[in-house]
């Protein structure tokens, strides 16, 4: 575990504790570890996270692929 010593603005430091409130979480640690998480499910691209690189193995190993040779002509795009 990392520890740091910061300095954030009042209205960061009630936003801790509203965030800190509404998850029933220990202290403002935890808090802020819970907006991280919750900020990086939004920044990371879907291929750069693990489980959906696992995911894409899933269904490469359990699905039916069918191989055509003109796209256009095989679904009427012409």
């Amino acid at each position: 575990m990392v520890q740091a010593i910061i300095d954030i603005s009042e209205k960061a430091n009630r936003t801790l504790s509203m965030v800190k409130a509404k998850y029933g979480l220990k202290d403002k640690s935890e808090a802020i570890n819970k907006i991280a998480e919750e900020y990086e499910m939004e920044i990371m691209e879907p291929e750069l996270k693990q489980e959906y690189i696992e995911k894409l193995k899933k269904i490469e190993k359990t699905a039916k692929f069918v191989k055509v040779k003109d796209f256009t002509e095989e679904f009427g795009l012409n």
